[in-house]
């Protein structure tokens, strides 16, 4: 990839990684050599900046080169080739061909990759708590869920965006299948910027806030989100308009974060971790300490070093980063009811018949197994963390639990 510019503002040209990466890539893969006491290696690492939390995040650790830098204190000589992707499906193709080395995936392609087996691992949260949306056009007469019956929804298929909107369906209409239930039908929309739209041929959307954002000055709006809140164009049963709690969302199991549980995680190839754990420390201290930065500024202000990316001013971007469970939290270690995630997320998947069996709960520990010693030897290295109070406080707006280094203290489950 191009060199960054040492400022924070973006690069002129950016790597927007979309299929098969062909050469560029596999020169791209690790080499070690011996030189000037450290050794030089070469990773890539794979991005979102069209998300959420993970871009601000991203965009500061490259203009701070603190990858770097902490793996300059790990014996590295450190080159990495941040690469630009827009969904974690490309991702997970170059992941595949062993030409990706780190990337931040959703729940939907992380579960997949565990129940085919690619030597992956999980490292850390890279995003989470995102605010899905079920969108319509200005003048709708769909004002609330109930609306939706024998309506036809966009929505991103085999991904979270379909999973949330799933479980918001469910619960608010009182059904168990949402299609043979109550009649709706889902089409795929390939962006979350398609999905904002609300194009011609569907009713409604489910979306990102980001891109939802971004599309209202185009018309958009919405009835209601995936935290269990009304919005703008709602009316029903909760009242008028947005800030409206529906009574619904307190009957899921993931109450208070909501009808969906979402986290995305920093994932790595298997021979990352094996061949130089270092180098996942460093990556880990990184990522806290851009996370730590960054929950101490002003949230608009975090939100314009990703303009470029988010197309929101600072009023808009703020709303997003005050969303992010990495900034309302402050840190990014992962939990007990964050690894809940990926296993819950797996029995929606099955109903959705986007795989066929749900992961055990064996194969979502199995998944952080190489990284639980080197996320706790980052989290003691650094000299500012949270206590072991902060872990498990209820207190809050998302769940949380005991931290990874602890997983032979978690709760079993069938």
């Amino acid at each position: 990839m191009t060199t960054r510019s040492p400022l924070i503002a973006l690069p002129a040209r950016r790597q927007l990684i979309v299929g098969g990466l062909g050469t560029a890539a596999a020169l791209a893969l690790p080499r070690t050599v011996l030189g000037q006491g450290r050794k030089a290696l070469k990773v890539s690492v794979g991005r979102i900046p069209w998300a959420a939390g993970n871009s601000p995040m991203t965009q500061y650790m490259i203009q701070q080169k603190s990858f770097e830098k902490r793996a300059a204190e790990l014996g590295y000589d450190l080159t990495v080739d941040w690469r630009e992707y827009p969904t974690a499906l490309p991702m997970v193709e170059a992941m595949v061909g062993n030409n990706l080395d780190m990337g931040m995936w959703g729940n939907t392609p992380i579960i997949r990759g565990i129940a085919s087996g690619l030597p992956i691992s999980l490292m850390c949260v890279g995003e989470g708590h995102l605010r899905f949306l079920i969108t319509t056009r200005k003048g709708s007469p769909i004002r609330n869920a109930q609306d939706l019956k024998g309506k036809t929804i966009g929505v991103s298929l085999g991904g979270d965006p379909q999973s949330a909107l799933t479980q918001m369906l469910k619960f608010e209409l009182g059904v168990q299948d949402v299609m043979k239930d109550a009649g709706i039908k889902y089409i795929n929309m390939p962006t979350h910027a398609q999905a904002a739209s609300v194009p011609a041929g569907v009713d409604a959307t489910c979306t990102i806030y980001p891109a939802y954002l971004a599309a209202q000055a185009s018309g958009t709006t919405a009835i209601m989100n995936s935290f269990g809140y009304t919005e703008d164009h709602y009316e029903g049963p909760a009242g008028k308009g947005a800030g409206n709690l529906l009574a619904s969302v307190k009957k899921s199991q993931f109450y208070p974060d909501g009808y969906y549980l979402h986290r995305s995680f920093w994932i790595l190839r298997n021979g990352i971790a094996e061949q130089h754990p270092n180098v996942v420390v460093a990556f880990l201290m990184a990522q806290q300490e851009a996370v730590a930065a960054l929950t101490a500024m002003d949230a608009g202000a975090v939100s314009q070093l990703v303009k470029d990316y988010w197309k929101l001013d600072a009023a808009q971007g703020a709303k997003v980063v005050k969303d992010d469970v990495l900034f309302s939290r402050g840190w990014s270690w992962p939990t007990e009811n964050d690894a809940l995630a990926v296993l819950e997320s797996s029995k929606y998947m099955v109903a959705n018949k986007v795989i066929e069996q749900p992961l055990s709960w064996a194969q979502v520990k199995g998944a952080f197994q190489r990284t639980v010693p080197l996320v706790k030897q980052a989290y003691e290295r650094l000299g500012s963390k949270p206590g072991a109070a902060e872990f498990t406080r209820t207190d809050t707006a998302d769940l949380r639990g005991r931290p990874l280094w602890e997983m032979d203290k978690w709760t079993d489950r069938a």
